[in-house]
């Protein structure tokens, strides 16, 4: 079976995923990889040719020829400008389409009002994208193409006990583009009187978190750390993972959320819809209705090391069980097999996405008939991911996009 996997690139989350699930594979499948961009960072990319994938660039005629030459397209889907320059004016040929979707679609960026309409299977990363508007009054028809391939993997280990379950630690964006905004004024809030939050990953000196930590009123009770070499050790030694994100955030699969459960660090979540698909509140972790809730439930966390450690063991135990590559490998190939009955189509991906590039940006952004409110900047002050900047970026002279920013 030869299944051609279109995405833009193979660098984190996605890249991560492919590489587990390229390792896992059954030798029966053969994936071939095409990449809009040049890969960055070749660790990923270098994982998955490893595992006997190939991996190729190039433009509309070698795309073509791949498509041609496939049984079955994956579109590793998220709201990449190069993507929607893709499929939207390469004049594919016939294939048979999946489309794996790498972001939740419950808030910006959201999934094309009519993406359920265009492959054979539409496939989420978290049950939690089946709530999104635009798939609740789906007909049985389109309903049927639906499903959810998990693609966040353990570290494949599971902890007996944590070195310290009362080390508390936040890995991941440090940027309130994804943490939750009053995540300094929670910590601030804990009544306790001896505890620190480490806070790893990459944070910008000037940048609004770190002046949130430093006006905060015990700002010894955060350190920013910076990125981590190793985070697997650095997890593997802390009990209690402090993974706060504001309600709205893009995220779905929450890799770090599933690697630190992996390793028996019980987390304390907000009650966020892809959050509450992983953590199950009071067994394998808290899971916190507001800030208020979420500064008692860190402080009795803090109080209660034994509990925490049973929360750790019983997070473990279910991530070792459902979130593993091979699981996902085998979903995919399951896939994929049911389609090979089918015939290849035509798909005008024009028709289910528009025809330039405004439209795409905006259609990520608000559904038709609702205010727009773009947030195109990180609090950084940096271009986003799928930022109307990003967008430009990629297409500089395209004269809707100026317009659009003009």
């Amino acid at each position: 079976m030869n299944v051609l996997h279109l995405t833009p690139h193979l660098g984190g989350g996605v890249g991560k995923a492919h590489a587990a699930i390229a390792a896992a594979s059954s030798r029966d499948v053969r994936r071939t990889y095409f990449l809009l961009e040049e890969p960055r960072d070749r660790r990923f990319p270098s994982l998955v040719e490893a595992s006997g994938a190939t991996l190729m660039t190039g433009g509309p005629a070698e795309l073509q020829a791949a498509v041609e030459a496939a049984d079955v397209v994956q579109i590793e889907w998220w709201n990449h400008p190069r993507l929607y320059q893709c499929l939207s004016g390469w004049s594919l040929p016939a294939m048979r389409s999946v489309v794996w979707a790498h972001i939740s679609g419950l808030f910006p960026p959201l999934l094309p009002e009519r993406l359920a309409e265009m492959p054979d299977r539409l496939l989420f990363t978290s049950p939690c994208s089946l709530q999104a508007d635009n798939l609740r009054d789906l007909p049985p028809s389109l309903r049927t193409r639906l499903g959810v391939v998990n693609s966040g993997f353990g570290f494949g280990t599971v902890a007996d006990a944590v070195q310290n379950p009362s080390r508390a630690v936040y890995l991941g964006t440090v940027d309130f583009v994804k943490m939750h905004p009053a995540f300094f004024e929670i910590v601030d809030a804990v009544g306790h009187k001896d505890f620190s939050v480490e806070i790893w990953g990459q944070f910008d000196p000037q940048g609004e978190p770190a002046a949130r930590a430093a006006a905060m009123r015990q700002p010894a009770r955060v350190s920013l750390e910076g990125a981590h070499g190793d985070p697997q050790s650095m997890l593997s030694e802390a009990g209690i993972l402090v993974y706060l994100l504001r309600p709205d955030h893009y995220g779905t699969a929450e890799n770090v959320l599933i690697e630190a459960m992996s390793l028996g660090v019980a987390p304390l979540v907000m009650a966020n819809p892809a959050e509450m698909a992983v953590v199950e509140d009071g067994r394998t972790g808290l899971v916190a209705t507001d800030p208020a809730d979420a500064a008692i439930k860190l402080a009795w966390m803090l109080d209660h090391p034994e509990q925490v450690s049973a929360m750790g063991r019983a997070a473990a135990a279910t991530v070792a069980r459902t979130h593993i590559p091979s699981l996902s490998a085998q979903a995919l190939q399951t896939c994929y097999a049911e389609l090979l009955s089918q015939p290849k189509r035509v798909v005008d991906f024009s028709e289910f996405l528009g025809s330039d590039a405004a439209r795409w940006f905006l259609s990520t952004q608000t559904r038709p008939g609702n205010v727009l409110a773009i947030a195109d900047f990180s609090s950084s002050g940096a271009a986003s991911k799928g930022s109307l900047a990003h967008f430009l970026a990629c297409m500089p002279e395209d004269v809707t996009l100026r317009s659009l920013a003009n």
